[in-house]
């Protein structure tokens, strides 16, 4: 099958063996596939990620050919031996898991199951959630990157009558804006450099998108809020961007940290302890949480079409990376194989 290969720190257009399930697995033709901040950070850091990934218990198998992909929608062929939940001919989308013969692996960061930046791809039903009719499969693929806002959002614990700041309107910071607006947040102040992204950040529901560089987040909060305090969501992950949060927060603020930096970030923690803030780190989601996101994409709860800003074949994979590195170009890309 056609497939972009990433292989020592390059990404290659080729002919890959055909995936095979096997027993309790599909073999699923990939639809739509979004290209995520992580994938990245993988061809770029890939060494830096392997480690930290170890570190951190959740080795990424990514010594040798990997394809990448893991925020998909697709189409299922055929059912390996034993399988159940699914037939061939369901659109699904599926939480980025296979329960494989040498245990639970990775799909898109892993040599032994690709992702959707290829034509297939080997699916666990039990991961699987079938889209439902009418839901165009190019919205259901951003049911994962969502589904990282929603569960950010969660674990904030953020209550009604709460407000909050989002620093960086990428993807993920874009989700967790439209988590907080289905909870009722207000307000919600959304910092970023981009003039596109501030735009975005608008329509998925924050209440005021600021330039950091024209004024300060906690200045826009105060004026909009007065002295309540709010709930910070980082979703940067940058070196020295926590430490600079922690600075500026309120005493007993509460601080999501959703942004993924890939390098040591020094904190003060003195900031902390005299201010007695609390620092939350979030991670993915759980499949209920996931499960939920397909429904509020697909009854229009949360509108991620203005996220789709282009759709590539998977011969443009490798273009499509280097033009993510300009925000004023690109939110989201979907690689669609059917596209060549």
């Amino acid at each position: 099958m056609r497939a972009a290969v990433m292989r020592e720190g390059r990404l290659l257009v080729e002919d890959v063996p055909e995936p095979v399930p096997g027993i309790g697995t599909v073999l699923a033709e990939t639809i739509a596939c979004g290209i995520c901040g992580s994938d990245l950070h993988a061809l770029k850091h890939t060494d830096q990620m392997k480690e930290v990934a170890a570190a951190a218990g959740y080795p990424a198998d990514l010594d040798g050919d990997v394809v990448m992909g893991h925020e998909f929608s697709a189409r299922v062929l055929e059912l390996g031996p034993g399988s159940s939940g699914v037939e061939p001919g369901d659109v699904v989308v599926s939480i980025p898991l296979v329960f494989g013969s040498a245990g639970l692996a990775q799909v898109g960061y892993s040599t032994q199951y690709p992702g959707g930046y290829g034509e297939r791809m080997v699916l666990s039903p039990a991961f699987c959630v079938k889209v439902p009719n009418g839901l165009d499969p190019r919205r259901a693929a951003l049911t994962e990157p969502m589904a990282v806002g929603v569960h950010a959002v969660a674990k904030s614990r953020i209550e009604q009558g709460e407000g909050a700041i989002v620093l960086g309107c990428g993807p993920i910071g874009l989700a967790i804006i439209a988590a907080l607006r289905l909870k009722g947040a207000e307000p919600i102040i959304a910092a970023d450099f981009s003039p596109k992204r501030r735009s975005l950040a608008s329509l998925m529901g924050a209440h005021e998108s600021i330039d950091p560089r024209e004024r300060a987040a906690i200045d826009a909060w105060t004026a909009a809020a007065g002295v309540r305090t709010p709930v910070i969501f980082e979703a940067i992950g940058v070196r020295g961007i926590l430490d600079d949060a922690m600075l500026w927060a309120p005493r007993n603020a509460r601080i999501v940290v959703a942004g993924v930096c890939m390098e040591p970030d020094p904190i003060r923690p003195l900031i902390g302890v005299s201010k007695e803030l609390s620092l939350h780190f979030v991670l993915g989601y759980d499949p209920m949480e996931f499960n939920q996101t397909l429904g509020y994409i697909a009854d229009g709860s949360i509108d991620v079409e203005p996220l789709i800003t282009g759709e590539v074949g998977i011969s443009e994979v490798p273009a499509a990376f280097e033009s993510l590195s300009d925000p004023e170009a690109h939110a989201k890309i979907l690689v669609k194989p059917a596209l060549g």
